[in-house]
């Protein structure tokens, strides 16, 4: 059924996507306002889901760049992680057209309430780098394979598990974790949103008009990561957490 993109629904889904865009970048769970809201402009499931990557790939495009752009990522050097990152979501993105993904609706509250708690509660998460306890290629072919498919396959949570990765396993500030954060967010949207685009889910319209919101939001959460660091950072992936694993569950 054709959905009327009348000028009210225009202005509610690109303040949607600016707003989703701005958490994004900082915290993660952009999609806790996005998706809904495709739900509430009249999309199935299945094109909400998909039609979500498309515009959370502006979003996380455009704070990607910015953190590129101020030397907090360096894409030479891990270019090992978006690619391992790229294939694990590819790989979701097909097996959750095929398979059910229901079960992972238990697992993943519990697990986003423990990353809540580890930045709550952790000493070591800073704004200093400390000693890494794997190397960059293992850190690819495990996290940013591993998430990356998790990603493909059901998505919630995906920036809080590569941002927990950066801190704990290769000792990452909380301000260098974010940014490397986006980047490979910004992997595995684009590695789903083909898939879904070759499933012919993606709703254009609807998702281009979010997404200029999501260029705006994403700058403008990124330059608020640069310019708050751990201060902003670390309260707000708590907060994100713990709303994520309440929507799961009441789900």
């Amino acid at each position: 059924m054709p959905i009327e993109l009348t000028l009210e629904l225009v202005l509610m889904l690109a303040f949607a996507g600016l707003v989703a865009g701005c958490i994004d970048a900082i915290a993660g769970g952009g999609g806790m306002i996005a998706l809904p809201m495709l739900l509430f402009a009249g999309l199935s499931p299945a094109q909400a889901l998909a039609t979500n990557k498309l515009q959370g790939s502006f979003g996380t495009f455009s704070a990607s760049l910015y953190f590129i752009r101020r030397g907090l990522v360096q894409p030479r050097r891990i270019w090992p992680m978006v690619l391992c990152t790229f294939a694990g979501a590819a790989l979701g993105t097909i097996l959750v057209q095929m398979l059910d993904p229901s079960f992972l609706t238990a697992v993943i509250p519990l697990l986003l309430i423990l990353i809540a708690l580890y930045f709550l509660f952790s000493p070591q998460v800073g704004e200093e780098d400390v000693q890494r306890r794997i190397g960059e290629w293992t850190f690819a072919l495990t996290v940013g394979f591993g998430v990356g498919f998790y990603d493909g396959f059901f998505g919630p949570g995906t920036g809080s598990f590569f941002a927990i990765a950066f801190v704990s396993l290769l000792g990452f500030g909380l301000t260098k974790a974010t940014a490397h954060t986006k980047v490979l967010n910004l992997t595995s949207n684009l590695a789903s949103l083909l898939f879904f685009i070759a499933g012919g889910q993606v709703v254009w319209t609807l998702g281009l008009v979010m997404a200029a919101g999501q260029l705006i939001g994403g700058r403008l959460g990124a330059s608020l990561v640069v310019l708050k660091g751990s201060r902003l950072i670390r309260p707000l992936v708590v907060t994100i957490c713990i709303l994520m694993s309440v929507k799961l569950l009441l789900e």
